[in-house]
């Protein structure tokens, strides 16, 4: 992607389709007229005299207990510099947008107009009312130490500078876990720091906690070794000062054991790290590009323990591994400060978290076989679900131990389950189904790529690296379309009705023919056939030619699904061909099944819907717990439409005991879990959070997940097709670029699965 074109692209994300990246919204009823004046006029006053009597109260009747600032004066901007408290805005934003994702904190953006010292702490004390915490943020050294010194002294939250400290956490952690399988002791490592600034400090700061020796520690600045002899050295670089008759990089690195890079790219050379030690362990942080090349490194020493910044590498030094979690679990407690012990306990959490048993939604994400405790895997991924669950309460521990947490947390498991409750309103799947797709892409045929929205889709999906997209369509309009679009790639594009293509179709019509000989098809129909869009294409995967196909954009799904069926078919176990639709609500991902193809199946239809469905919620990750759906509960009616639900579900339990299943039941109950329970306790899914469910019929499946989409704008991809022979997936008409950028990434990780089922059947030949 051309450089212009990245920058219009970014730009109308913030701007469109309304400035920004977060926004406000109300928690509480506000219908009538009686919520109205609860939330405001007269009934605000209850509240108000209650905080009045007691300050703690606000906790109990306002948002401050969840809300962070996150604060700036643009002075230290990522890597554009001094650009002042406006330009800052957008960073800040995004700051508040990761607070929310990965740890539902409310964050709120303040950008102060001043460099004064005393006067961005003074202002920041005196809104510190409003919040449960500060997260401070792109504010230079050395100001950026001496504002959060002065603020950790004089206000009662939690407050952090994360350009320090999130850097050092994450660092930390994976420095911990490189030594260990590097067998190698901290406080007997020699350790080379390059960079001097906030980030650098905080980290060096850690590592000593944590038992690195001063004496065993190099740190360098823009003008080489910082050593104890050099003149007009500020107060931190004092602290970290060294002895050594030593003046370069190149000597520093000669027999040490770690290089910490927080500088610039490209710093370090081949030669400098063949003079480190053995087992060296090296993190070049530098961003976006590290001060050694990834690939040149690992080239270089093969015992290297390598990490990096980037997430095209393993080992992502990542700081919202760290923030949100650290600044959730000093809420949870009412933390006072965010203190040493909180920050080595995060530090401890995320290291032994790397050791665990990852789970298979990881994998998936990531597209590994396992991921597996190893050089390659010293830290958790960004996107394992279980941060929440383990760095959270490992730091409200720490502050309850060290005595500056207020509110102290007594049932653990409890506190977990909340946690868990509050990571599932986001879109982690979108980005998992997106990650995964990245890891092998394939190439996807694009079937009515001679629409805007669908060539934009191609465009995202090959520039995202998401997939290789074929075009089918109008060569002269694509070509145009591409140019209107800046899509410059050199993409494959295939008109079925070209004379270029008549060899192809000629191919493809025999083949055809042959297989649909015996059902009316004669050959000359099968060459017509082959100069429609969707017949051709189908036959592109079949044949091999490609690795699955999206359509269905312009033309209605009857339509496209016929010649889908006649061409790709069924697999040879499969009675009925079913899709899946997966809609990303408040409450996690809801699997809806069957929305698009089966009208009213019978009982055992219903029971391989089910068992197919089950294996989609497994592909991405999650534990299928399903919930027949009817309008009546176990055997409360004895109507037809009821009774074939109960029987699929006795068909089920007979079959697969293994699965988590029950039914018929109405959809309340399904989804309240403590009603279900207080109810129907003998249920399977009884007390559990049910992320599946089945539809007796299409006319209901249809309408509720198309219901969900627009009631509730929650996103959705599909319908996912389940049974077909090879990876064709057929969208909605008019689905938006955004669906078919996601359904595209079914169709890759749908070509992934299929490809790694027929390697393991072919290693057990």
């Amino acid at each position: 992607m051309s450089k212009e074109k990245t920058r219009r692209e970014a730009l109308v994300y913030h701007a469109k389709p309304q400035p920004g990246k977060i926004k406000i919204v109300p928690t509480k009823p506000y219908a009538t007229q009686r919520d109205l004046g609860l939330a405001y006029s007269p009934g605000v006053a209850e509240p108000c005299l209650e905080i009045a009597k007691d300050k703690d109260n606000v906790y109990k009747y306002t948002a401050k207990g969840n809300i962070v600032a996150v604060i700036s004066n643009g002075t230290a901007v990522l890597g554009l510099g001094n650009i002042g408290p406006e330009a800052s805005k957008p960073v800040m934003e995004g700051k508040c947008l990761l607070f929310k994702i990965f740890a539902d904190i409310d964050g709120i953006d303040i950008e102060l107009d001043t460099t004064d010292v005393d006067k961005f702490v003074e202002t920041v004390k005196a809104i510190a009312p409003t919040f449960g915490g500060i997260n401070l943020e792109d504010i230079k050294a050395p100001e950026a130490f001496e504002i959060e010194r002065r603020l950790k002294e004089e206000l009662d939250i939690p407050v952090m500078h994360d350009d320090q400290h999130g850097t050092a956490i994450i660092s930390a952690a994976a420095l911990l876990n490189a030594l260990e399988l590097s067998e190698k002791k901290i406080e007997e490592v020699r350790i080379v720091i390059s960079g001097a600034g906030a980030a650098a400090v905080s980290c060096t700061r850690l590592y000593k906690a944590f038992g690195a020796l001063g004496k065993n520690i190099v740190m360098l600045d823009s003008k080489g070794v910082i050593r104890s002899d050099r003149e007009s050295l500020s107060v931190e670089k004092q602290e970290f000062a060294s002895d050594r008759k030593i003046d370069t990089l190149e000597e520093a690195m000669v027999d040490a054991d770690v290089f910490i890079g927080l500088s610039v790219q490209d710093i370090v050379t081949p030669e400098m790290l063949l003079s480190m030690a053995d087992n060296p362990i090296v993190f070049a942080m530098a961003n976006p590009n590290p001060e050694i090349d990834y690939n040149l490194a690992i080239q270089t020493r093969k015992d290297i323990i390598m990490a990096t910044g980037r997430s095209d590498h393993p080992n992502q030094v990542n700081n919202v591994l760290g923030f949100p979690f650290i600044f959730r679990g000093a809420l949870d407690v009412r933390a006072t400060k965010i203190n040493e012990a909180m920050k080595m306990a995060a530090v401890t959490a995320l290291a032994d978290l790397a050791k665990e048993l990852v789970p298979e939604q990881v994998n998936i994400a990531y597209g590994q076989t396992r991921l597996a405790f190893g050089k390659d895997y010293i830290i958790p991924k960004p996107f394992d679900p279980r941060l929440i669950t383990e760095v959270p309460p490992a730091v409200a521990k720490a502050a309850i131990e060290s005595g500056v947490a207020k509110m102290p947390i007594t049932d653990w498991e409890k506190y977990r389950e909340e946690l868990l409750q509050r990571s599932g309103n986001d879109n982690k799947v979108v980005r998992l189904l997106h990650d995964r797709a990245k890891t092998n892409p394939k190439r996807v045929v694009f079937a009515e790529a001679d629409q805007l929205d669908v060539l934009k889709a191609a465009q995202i999906v090959y520039e995202e690296g998401i997939a290789e997209p074929i075009l089918l369509g109008n060569k002269e309009i694509i070509t145009e379309l591409k140019n209107e679009l800046e899509f410059d790639a050199d993409i494959q594009i295939i008109d079925p009705h070209g004379e270029e293509t008549l060899a192809k179709r000629n191919h493809y019509a025999e083949k055809f023919f042959q297989n649909r000989q015996r059902k009316g098809v004669s050959l000359y129909g099968a060459k017509i056939k082959m100069r429609e869009r969707n017949y051709f294409g189908s036959m592109m995967v079949l044949e091999g030619d490609a690795d699955g196909m999206i359509s269905g954009y312009s033309r209605a799904y009857p339509t496209v699904v016929k010649p889908v069926f006649e061409v790709i078919g069924r697999s040879s176990k499969v009675k009925k061909v079913s899709t899946v639709n997966i809609m990303i609500t408040e409450r996690g991902p809801l699997f809806l099944a069957d929305t698009s193809i089966n009208i009213d199946p019978n009982a055992e239809e219903l029971a391989e819907i089910a068992k197919m469905t089950s294996r989609v919620v497994a592909t991405f990750g999650f534990n299928p717990v399903m919930a027949m759906l009817s309008y009546a509960n176990f055997g409360s009616s004895s109507h037809a439409d009821a009774t074939k639900v109960k029987d699929a579900v006795k068909m089920l339990h007979h079959e697969n005991p293994e699965l988590v299943v029950d039914g018929e039941i109405q959809i309340d109950f399904a989804l309240n879990k403590e009603l279900h329970q207080s109810k129907f306790p003998f249920s399977k899914i009884a007390g559990k959070n049910v992320n599946t469910l089945i539809f007796p019929n299409l006319e209901s499946a249809n309408i509720t997940y198309k219901l969900l989409k627009e009631l509730n704008k929650s996103d959705s991809i599909g319908p996912i097709m389940v049974g077909l022979r090879r990876p064709v997936h057929i969208l909605q008409l008019g689905a938006s670029v955004a669906e078919m950028v996601n359904m595209t990434a079914v169709v890759v990780c749908d070509a992934q699965e299929r490809e790694k089922r027929k390697e393991a059947k072919a290693s057990e030949k």
